[in-house]
């Protein structure tokens, strides 16, 4: 297999989108950040589907884009899959499927062959004969990545293809993405707006904001050092930006965040929403942070209830149901934030 070497500019009446990707054999990339700020451009800009203006494109040792070459979509070896799948209406699950080797010029005894092998691989091997209208979300999806894989792609672009399907049909099908994900020799660049399925199906984490490169790092690193208050937020942290100095941050509507690391100028102070501390009353405790809220919501979140208070820009906090209940926390009512200095981390914004 072959590595990935691009520099992608596109530019768009307001915005352009500058990023510099390189990738190995086996990598699986996951490209977070804010909507516009240039994901899917980048992944349909790598498919050939949008020409750069600048940048280059190279895999192994041919040029896709740049320096006067471009190669078509069909020719570039890519496996796609976007949100909704795109199969072909007029095709079984199978034809769909056996279309990735076809275009790349397999016979069509052999091409079904290999279509067949990957619906049996992703569970759908018993639906070969239904037309696209005739599956589920799930299923169609699960078509989608199996048209997308039987065609032994250099590079697999994924699209957000996750977001559009039931929580519980996303959980089961991320867990077999990220099985057939390991086995790939290739390369995958997944689109994503789930923290789950940058930190499960991963190996390398890639922020964009605006149309560049915010940060990139492994996805444990970037989860517990987020350089960006979107990052912070889509991996489950509180984030309350504001001024520095010290170890005292102030926020824009004058409330005060204190943690134990000295940093000057504008940051982001994130914590977790478990870390917080509700009481009724002001508290008595040792935590130098202390604010008090009205209660916006309080929902289940997993085994806790996610409470949401409108402090700053929104602050979460996590307490068990006995707690919620035996608190009040509907909607409305006032309540007091805790948190402990040393449960602060402090990050510069980017």
């Amino acid at each position: 297999m072959s590595t990935l070497d691009a520099h992608v500019v596109v530019r768009r009446p307001g915005h352009t989108v500058d990023v510099t990707l390189t990738a190995e054999p086996g990598d699986v990339i996951a490209v977070i950040g804010p909507n516009g700020a240039g994901k899917s451009t980048l992944v349909r800009a790598l498919a050939g589907l949008v020409p750069l203006d600048e940048g280059h494109v190279r895999v192994g040792e041919s040029t896709w884009d740049g320096a006067g070459a471009r190669i078509d979509t069909r020719q570039r070896g890519v496996g796609m899959v976007f949100q909704d799948g795109l199969l072909f209406p007029h095709l079984t699950a199978l034809g769909n499927a056996a279309f990735g080797p076809r275009s790349r010029g397999r016979r069509r005894r052999e091409a079904e062959r290999l279509g067949r092998q990957w619906l049996d691989r992703l569970g759908v091997g018993d639906l070969a004969d239904r037309r696209p209208a005739q599956l589920s979300g799930g299923q169609a999806q699960r078509v989608a990545i199996a048209r997308a894989l039987a065609g032994e792609p250099r590079l697999l672009l994924l699209d957000e293809p996750l977001s559009a399907l039931d929580v519980g049909v996303a959980m089961t099908l991320r867990s077999e993405l990220s099985r057939h994900l390991a086995d790939f020799g290739g390369i995958a660049v997944i689109v994503t707006h789930d923290a789950i399925d940058a930190l499960t199906l991963a190996n390398r984490v890639l922020v964009i904001d605006d149309g560049v490169v915010t940060q990139e790092g492994v996805p444990a690193e970037v989860a517990a050092q987020p350089r960006t208050a979107h990052v912070a937020r889509l991996v489950g942290l509180n984030v309350l930006a504001g001024e520095s100095t010290g170890t005292t941050v102030t926020l824009p509507d004058g409330l005060t965040v204190v943690s134990v690391t000295a940093v000057d100028g504008p940051v982001n102070a994130c914590f977790s929403p478990a870390a917080v501390t509700l009481t009724r009353e002001p508290p008595s405790g040792s935590a130098r942070n202390r604010w008090e809220g009205r209660v916006s919501s309080a929902v289940p979140h997993g085994p806790a209830v996610r409470v949401h208070l409108d402090i700053g820009t929104g602050l979460f906090a996590d307490v068990t149901p006995e707690s919620a209940a035996a608190l009040g926390l509907t909607p409305g009512a006032r309540a007091w934030a805790s948190v402990k200095a040393t449960e602060i981390s402090v990050h510069r914004s980017a």
